[in-house]
């Protein structure tokens, strides 16, 4: 693992990464392109001159072959389909039609179909033959006047004698999904059936092609991948292995913007500043304060944006969450407020102390109960995404909120 790992690393790295690429072995290639980020992927196949490319396809899968030749320009598509074998090039060809993204690109095409009244014999001798030309056992599906019926488990032809025997005896119920049905639909079939094949089907309802639980690994991989950019504000394209020149241009807007609402946050602080002077001891409790509100309206926005996905709430409808969120908060606050009272009361023997952290505590939560679910909800309205600039807006509002709430009560009983 950490030799493929280093791989990846040396490919993304180089200037010449069809170079590096063309020291591997056959077998090791394929394994370690599937493993690199879509930009390198991209740079790797840009680099290649086409008889490399031409190498590298030569003993891939169609479905493999798409996918490495969809990067690539279309004189060199068409340069290199040229030279590969017409049963090859038509499934390439076809499978090149169609998005990336879509149930039609993420599909393979090593199925077979027979009719619902062939024999176990008749059946084997077609999954022979599909065999014989492509060195895999394939998925078979059984169809009755072109309609399919299901799946014929390959054990079947295994463990059952009798020739004559009625395949709808014997079939498996196959989810289905039209080949333009987006990759992150397909992936909800999966896991509302976790252990079957998916055939894609045309308008038709024709068969096109077949979809196994591993070809969507990476659509699962680049979606969490995704949530985790939009929460953190990094860029979906950024890969680990970009570079230093990479990684600063994905990234500085974001980091200005969170340097111009901390300055916000700062000026809500220096508005104390002779106050702090006074009473050193509030600096020590100001980040737990800001830390508190941060996470909780993390939460609301969390809870709020997975609502917005799955079309459970709106602005027009959100006025009932966003009263549950502030009560919550009020709540969570009044918890947390009374356990650091306390604390701020023993430790600093001072219960007027423990009185503004407490109060200032609730209020902050609240806000942060509110903000964090009204602000998504505004967002979505407006058509920005909210999970990639709603939590900026929170925490800077929980942040100078929380410095006003906290040092104003201080300045006022302290």
């Amino acid at each position: 693992m950490d030799e493929l790992v280093e791989t990846q690393q040396t490919i993304a790295a180089s200037s010449t990464p069809a170079a590096e690429f063309e020291q591997l072995s056959r077998s090791r290639q394929r394994e370690v392109f599937f493993l690199l980020p879509e930009a390198v992927k991209q740079s790797l196949v840009e680099d290649m001159d086409r008889e490399q490319l031409q190498r590298f396809v030569r003993r891939l899968d169609p479905d493999e072959v798409a996918d490495v030749l969809g990067l690539a320009t279309d004189e060199t598509q068409t340069s290199v389909l040229e030279r590969l074998d017409e049963d090859r090039r038509e499934k390439v060809e076809f499978l090149l039609g169609f998005s990336p993204e879509s149930a039609a690109g993420l599909m393979r095409l090593n199925y077979v179909t027979v009719d619902v009244d062939r024999d176990l014999e008749e059946v084997a001798h077609r999954v022979q033959r599909y065999e014989a030309r492509t060195d895999e056992f394939p998925t078979i599906f059984v169809t009755e006047d072109d309609e399919l019926e299901g799946e014929l488990p390959g054990q079947v032809l295994a463990m059952t004698d009798e020739e004559s025997v009625d395949l709808r005896e014997h079939l498996e119920e196959t989810p289905v999904v039209t080949y333009d049905t987006p990759d992150t639909d397909v992936v909800e079939v999966f896991r509302e059936n976790p252990e079957s094949s998916v055939a894609v089907l045309n308008d038709d309802r024709t068969i096109m092609g077949v979809i196994y639980a591993a070809d969507l690994l990476r659509v699962i991989e680049e979606s969490a991948s995704e949530t985790l950019y939009e929460f953190t504000g990094v860029k979906e394209e950024e890969s680990i292995l970009d570079g230093p020149v990479s990684k600063i241009r994905h990234r500085y807007r974001w980091l200005i913007l969170n340097l111009g609402t901390a300055f916000l946050a700062a000026g809500a602080v220096g508005f104390f500043e002779d106050t702090i002077a006074a009473f050193t001891l509030l600096a020590v409790y100001m980040p737990v304060v800001a830390g508190m509100g941060g996470n909780a309206g993390t939460q609301s926005m969390a809870v709020t944006v997975r609502g917005i996905a799955l079309e459970q709430i709106s602005l027009s409808t959100g006025g009932r969450a966003v009263v549950n969120e502030i009560i919550a908060g009020a709540a969570n606050g009044l918890i947390t407020g009374v356990l650091v009272a306390l604390i701020a009361s023993v430790f600093n023997q001072s219960p007027m102390l423990g009185l503004v952290l407490g109060v200032s505590m609730v209020l902050n939560l609240v806000i942060a109960g509110f903000f964090g679910t009204i602000i998504p909800l505004v967002l979505d309205r407006i058509g920005k995404d909210p999970a990639t600039s709603a939590t900026i807006f929170i925490t800077t509002m929980t942040d100078v909120l929380g410095f006003f709430i906290f040092l104003g009560l201080a300045q006022s009983v302290l």
